[in-house]
């Protein structure tokens, strides 16, 4: 999909706002329509059907938590990307924006190349709507082989043990995502018997350990995302 089709909805009650990150992200070629309150957005988001909806949370009338949680009931947005870009940077509101529905929570201030590269790693998933995994999986310098279990950075081999390579694999098959617990759990564990209720973590830290610490972010309360 080219930039051009990728349509991003931009939600601020700060004019200031609407106008600076919309021209940077106009900038880059994306199709940027803004709103400056959640019953706007809401509105615009069912018309528009976006691909990516950046929100903020202190807004009048109706926060951003609220437009979100309304927008995830909508069920042709069901599949729409949604982060948060707010000041509110303490740790339960972050945790209410992702029970909410949200893809990602970035606080403010944050420098344009910065949150451009983050809204490129938010839209990477847009490639993974249509069939099944890919058995290879690039991200970065990194390439995990699913069908064999390999892993490679910057040509040198990994020898991960089996839930080690799920878990890499799930996180780094959505750069960015925030995946929380429980849904690592089912995923890379299901059924089985987990001993602690720190496996998650310990699995985590040997990976940092292995491939690196700055591509694994915690995201107190919530879970764990892959960055590049």
């Amino acid at each position: 999909m080219k930039k051009g089709e990728i349509k991003i909805l931009l939600v601020d009650d700060e004019p200031d706002i609407l106008e600076i990150v919309g021209y940077n992200l106009s900038s880059e070629g994306y199709n940027v329509t803004t709103a400056k309150n959640g019953h706007e957005a809401i509105t615009k988001a069912k018309k528009e059907r976006p691909h990516l909806i950046i929100l903020d949370v202190m807004m009048p009338e109706m926060d951003g938590i609220e437009t979100c949680e309304q927008i995830r009931k909508a069920p042709d947005l069901k599949d729409t990307i949604i982060t948060f870009l707010t000041a509110r940077g303490e740790d339960y509101s972050q945790v209410a924006g992702f029970d909410a529905g949200a893809d990602d929570y970035i606080t403010k201030p944050i420098k344009p190349k910065l949150l451009i590269s983050k809204v490129k790693a938010l839209l990477r998933r847009l490639k993974e709507e249509d069939g099944p995994a890919d058995s290879m999986v690039h991200v970065g310098n990194i390439t995990i082989n699913r069908d064999e279990y390999k892993i490679v950075q910057s040509g040198k081999e990994i020898i991960l043990p089996r839930k080690e390579f799920e878990l890499l694999s799930l996180l780094a098959s959505r750069p960015g995502k925030v995946f929380k617990r429980d849904e690592i759990l089912d995923k890379v564990w299901g059924n089985e018997v987990i001993v602690g209720g720190r496996t998650i973590d310990v699995h985590i830290r040997k990976l940092r350990e292995k491939i690196g610490d700055d591509h694994f972010k915690t995201v107190k309360g919530v879970g764990y995302k892959f960055v590049l």
